[in-house]
């Protein structure tokens, strides 16, 4: 991996979150959800995307967003791999429950040298995965983020297996662990109410009904 500048948590902080903006919106951020997001508010955000985009790892496209350039993405790469296998590793060597590790890693991924990430990915066997499922990228700032569906989209009578969830919330992880919805579970979806109502599931021999809103947050892949 090619060296890189030192970045602030902040700035480190922005461009992970326009990556996860343009990973799920299809190519751009907005700018008001990426203050959302960051829970700041929106003239912060048009500040400091100004900042980033004069030193190259912003590019903002008007009424459309913002995009990271190629070094900001290299950049959003580097600091979501420090979080997820410290992720792992607080989950995997110090036994840290899942519903724990995200804001763990919050606070310690802009402190750990590359250096540190690369012998705790080696002590674990250089995971491709995080507890949650989502994907670690390589230190050469590659990373396969596989098309998935939600839960929630599936059509009754079809098979899918969990493959990530979403890990910002805490009470949700808790809720999602009691249900057995954990990634790599299997799961049969029985039935649906209508207007958005819940979902009746399968989940290894037990039947569970959920939310539509809770449905969305848990990514499968139709088996």
């Amino acid at each position: 991996m090619v060296e890189q500048p030192e970045l602030t948590a902040p700035v480190e902080d922005y461009l992970k979150a326009v990556y996860e903006l343009e990973r799920r919106g299809g190519g751009t951020a907005a700018t008001n959800a990426l203050a959302e997001r960051l829970r700041v508010a929106p003239a912060s955000v048009s500040g400091m995307v100004r900042r980033l985009a004069e030193q190259g790892l912003l590019a903002y496209e008007r009424y459309r967003g913002v995009r990271l350039t190629d070094a900001g993405r290299r950049a959003a790469l580097r600091t979501l791999r420090r979080h997820r296998i410290i992720e792992s590793y607080l989950a995997t060597v110090l036994g840290y429950p899942w519903d724990r590790v995200h804001a763990e890693a919050e606070r310690l991924e802009h402190a750990a040298s590359d250096e540190l990430i690369d012998r705790m990915a080696a002590a674990l066997g250089d995971p491709a995965f995080d507890p949650h499922g989502a994907p670690i990228p390589t230190r050469d700032g590659a990373v396969d983020e596989p098309h998935l569906t939600p839960l929630s989209e599936l059509a009754v009578g079809q098979r899918a297996r969990v493959v990530r969830v979403s890990d910002e919330n805490d009470e949700l992880l808790r809720y999602l662990a009691d249900l057995g919805l954990l990634p790599g579970t299997e799961v049969l979806l029985v039935g649906r109410a209508p207007f958005d109502g819940p979902l009746t599931v399968d989940v290894g021999e037990r039947a569970q009904t959920i939310g539509a809103g809770v449905a969305r947050q848990v990514l499968v892949a139709a088996s």
